[in-house]
């Protein structure tokens, strides 16, 4: 149910003399799109007239209709606090939901499958709430404008440098957050050179995802404000710690946290436990979906404090699933296998879907591993039953074309338009002759 009405948003633009209101959405790919109107065509814009081609647009063309509908949710409302590059137009955004002229939901609209997904969830009597830790790297850029491999500073985890210019633009990318009425929880410099976080609160998954979605763009834009360049690249530089987006879950029911329970050892419910194990029964199966590029599996190695095998844990820092100590209230299911170019829609429908089949099937995920599992033997990981995650996005597509469950969760029309814009990614990937092949042949051979 929307609380913000038209007349307020025209009240609201026209008294912060906003001249542009941006249409925003994403792709398939997790692409911020957007279609951009003038202020007197806001009042338009809003009761859903605006169309678009969507022929132009990664996963969303068709041969029979290429025109879609722009469906503006109200309470998405925003304005920048920045004026365009002339210093005089203040710019308004909103977020959309795609459709068809006709008035029908397009099949290959990520935000949409999120919230059919959500009412399944509903119909099983929880509410699916969602904290999100979003991971980035700050660089410096040349005096033309071109971006570096540099860093701007020589800090490491939770680290304060009062002359670090990085410092100074994390703090005004959470005031702009802050300012746009997005709920953050925290920010901090993250373990490797360079390297940032920013957290938002608990809110329902839509709200989550639209959250991560909106940081990306802002921190891009007061990145570049302060001469550096924001790139949210899970592995951008070789032998440093990878960018992830840890997701802490929650299912309730009329506000209740439903894995909270006192009467276990862990104070998990049944419910949490079999939410972890249908995670981990399908975590092969979604992670092309929530690591989608070639250069995600270059995070996910050993020693790096990155998953590479699907377990659970109350203390590692490298599960795919690691229970925070908090309980009551906050109890929580942290998944750290997501990065952050990951379609966030798409990545919720996924593991909320694992999730739930879990619940469906009473899934039991055994006890968690708080030992190292790469110094294990094979036969100890055998016997636990633990798996490997897929080492590159070939395999990762693989085991998605195997996984009926994350494929009825995404949608056929959206199953098959990612898994052929995979293809062609991994394709182009393996015919290309890398400078490390140069380096280790050209010569030698």
């Amino acid at each position: 149910m929307q609380t913000m009405t038209k007349a307020e948003i025209l009240r609201i633009a026209q008294n912060e003399q906003v001249q542009f209101l941006r249409l925003q959405f994403t792709d398939i790919l997790g692409q911020i799109k957007n279609v951009e109107v003038p202020s007197t065509r806001i009042s338009m814009a809003l009761d859903g007239e605006i169309l678009f081609d969507g022929s132009s647009i990664e996963g969303f063309s068709r041969t029979r209709e290429m025109d879609m509908v722009l469906v503006p949710e109200y309470d998405t409302f925003r304005v920048f606090p920045w004026t365009d590059d002339s210093g005089k137009n203040r710019i308004g955004m909103i977020v959309c939901d795609i459709y068809y002229p006709d008035g029908k939901e397009f099949e290959g609209c990520p935000r949409l499958n999120l919230k059919r997904n959500i009412e399944k969830c509903k119909k099983m009597g929880f509410d699916y709430k969602v904290g999100s830790e979003l991971e980035f790297f700050l660089f410096l850029k040349n005096p033309d404008g071109s971006s570096t491999l540099n860093t701007h500073d020589s800090a490491g985890y939770f680290d304060v440098t009062p002359d670090d210019i990085g410092e100074e633009t994390r703090r005004h990318i959470v005031k702009s957050l802050q300012s746009m009425d997005f709920k953050v929880a925290a920010s901090h410099h993250e373990v490797a050179r360079g390297q940032h976080e920013v957290d938002f609160v608990r809110e329902n998954a839509v709200r989550a995802a639209d959250y991560i979605v909106g940081c990306k763009f802002v921190v891009r834009k007061i990145a570049s404000k302060y001469g550096l360049h924001a790139t949210f690249m899970p592995k951008p530089l070789y032998h440093q710690f990878g960018s992830g987006l840890h997701l802490k879950q929650v299912l309730e029911t009329e506000k209740k946290n439903r894995f909270f329970s006192e009467k276990t050892e862990l104070n998990l419910s049944s419910e949490a436990v079999w939410f972890i194990g249908g995670q981990l029964s399908h975590a092969k199966g979604f992670c092309a979906i929530t690591n989608p590029l070639i250069n995600s599996y270059k995070r996910l190695i050993e020693g790096m404090e990155a998953p590479t095998y699907a377990v659970w844990s109350e203390r590692n820092t490298n599960p795919i699933i690691r229970i925070p100590d908090q309980r009551g209230d906050n109890t929580s299911v942290e998944l750290r296998l997501p990065d952050p170019t990951c379609n966030p829609y798409l990545a919720l429908s996924a593991v909320l879907m694992a999730g739930l089949d879990g619940i469906r099937n009473k899934v039991d995920p055994g006890k968690p591993v708080n030992k190292e599992v790469s110094t294990m033997s094979q036969r100890e990981r055998a016997r636990l039953k633990i798996e490997k995650l897929p080492k590159d996005l070939n395999e990762a597509a693989t085991a998605l074309k195997k996984d009926k469950i994350i494929q009825e969760g995404l949608g056929d029309y959206i199953f098959k338009s990612f898994l052929a814009a995979k293809q062609v990614e991994w394709n182009k990937y393996i015919s290309q002759i890398h400078p490390w092949e140069i380096e280790q042949y050209f010569t030698y051979y």
